[in-house]
């Protein structure tokens, strides 16, 4: 029994480290996002610890070759030379963390030792500077390479976590404050500590103050380092996040909407509608009741879904937009919500480009498909429509219905692409031809309208 207890003890705890390492380092919104993203951003965050190993190689280097360059300035029986050792020492874990890099992923136990070790590397360095000068320990406290821990802060928020700059931050401090702890005890502190800050530069004495400004600057440089990482990498999951929403919504509306709906604040419904000129295409499958009774169910399916995504390009290419597809029918818009100048010329082009795509097409089984198209062109409204709880987005309007309309009288006048009078005078006639087919009075309109078929040029 006592040891369920410790057990659940125990992962109790180890949760609340999980819980509590996700928000330190990642966030809650980064828990959130599905594996495929986490796995990408990690992947990412990999390709940063490796350019921070470059980077921080690349500066020992440089520091190791400024101080081979510099002028000795040892005493003449002088032999013992620490700084070098500490450079060596740090050169080689610095090689050995690179090369680890490119070997495995470092997880995050890792990576905290390597910055536990880099600070520590950095401030035994410091340190050695009395020894290597035959100095009193304040000398170090003097040393400019103090500069050099806020590069390292500052290299840690190329990793995007903001953890990791804190860490950095908080034992850059520690380490100095124990130098400090280490300069004053080494000495009497009634001699070795001033308030004299002239006696403070010209000397090897201490001035609390002086020290606990650069404390204080190490501090503040890490909280605003690690708000400002948070921050980015808040706001980059955000668009990421956004981005897969307008992603994944544009396979179900239009992807000029989905941009629309990740923009829209407030409920969808209230959106603003759109109303402009526009060019409606309505595409539909001929003889598909006789090819529904040839074909196993599953067969058909399959065979449809094949003619939507064969159908669906030409009508992409030229800039129209499907907004929806009903059963073996597709309506697709131009200039509408994405817009369009030549709406009318591209609408046309692009059912003649599906004839002329499915004329060479063969069907799994060697079928053959062919369609009937209308288009029109008139004031066409685009919005959202349905309940507060469920939406869809569409185009209506009596210019929509018309565009249906041309094509079911496709087949009485036996022709697979017809258009109306307006959508005719805004198309280009260097491209197309037109025949005039008659005049029909649609269905719930007084006015008859004017039906022309439209057919390619050819050069």
């Amino acid at each position: 029994m006592p040891d369920n207890s410790y057990r659940s003890a125990a992962r109790s705890l180890l949760d609340s480290f999980r819980s509590k390492h996700v928000w330190f380092f990642s966030g809650r919104e980064y828990a959130a996002l599905p594996e495929s993203l986490r796995t990408a951003i990690e992947e990412q965050q990999h390709g940063s610890e490796r350019l921070i190993s470059w980077i921080q190689l690349s500066i020992l280097l440089v520091f190791a070759t400024l101080y081979a360059a510099a002028p000795n300035t040892l005493p003449v029986d002088g032999k013992f030379e620490p700084v070098p050792i500490f450079l060596s020492a740090w050169c080689l874990f610095a090689c050995a963390r690179l090369y680890l890099t490119y070997k495995i992923r470092l997880n995050y136990p890792l990576l905290v030792i390597s910055v536990l070790v880099d600070m520590a590397l950095l401030m035994g360095l410091i340190w050695s500077f009395h020894l290597q000068y035959m100095q009193p320990p304040s000398f170090y406290l003097k040393s400019p390479t103090l500069l050099y821990v806020f590069i390292f802060i500052a290299l840690r928020a190329l990793r995007f976590e903001p953890g990791f700059v804190l860490i950095s931050g908080i034992v850059a401090a520690l380490g100095w404050s124990l130098l400090v702890l280490l300069a004053v005890i080494a000495e009497s502190p009634q001699t070795i500590v001033t308030r004299d800050y002239v006696v403070y530069l010209t000397s090897n004495q201490v001035l609390i103050g002086g020290e606990l400004d650069k404390i204080i600057s190490i501090l503040m440089v890490t909280i605003i380092l690690t708000l400002a990482v948070a921050r980015g990498r808040r706001l980059l999951i955000q668009a990421i996040v956004e981005g897969r929403t307008a992603e994944s919504l544009s396979l179900f509306v239009p992807q000029g909407v989905a941009e629309q709906i990740t923009k829209t604040s407030g409920p969808l419904i209230d959106a603003q509608t759109e109303t402009r000129e526009a060019s409606i295409l309505f595409v539909d499958l001929v003889s598909f009741t006789n090819l529904a009774e040839r074909l196993p169910p599953e067969t058909l399916i399959s065979t449809l879904n094949e003619f939507f995504s064969l159908i669906s390009e030409p009508i992409e290419r030229n800039h129209g937009v499907i907004n929806q597809f009903q059963g073996d029918a597709i309506l697709a818009s131009f200039n509408l919500p994405t817009r369009d100048l030549h709406h009318a010329t591209h609408a046309v082009r692009a059912a003649i480009e599906i004839q002329e795509l499915l004329q060479r097409h063969r069907f799994t089984g060697g079928i053959t498909l062919s369609i009937r198209a209308g288009v029109n062109t008139g004031t066409i409204v685009g919005g959202f429509i349905g309940t507060a709880d469920r939406l869809s987005y569409t185009v209506y309007g009596d210019d929509v219905n018309i565009a249906a309309r041309l094509q079911q009288l496709g087949k009485q006048y036996d022709a697979n692409n017809l258009i109306s009078s307006r959508t005719r005078q805004l198309c280009d006639p260097k491209i197309f031809r037109f025949t005039r087919k008659g005049s029909e009075i649609l269905r719930g309109r007084s006015k008859p309208v004017k039906i022309y078929e439209a057919r390619k040029r050819h050069p």
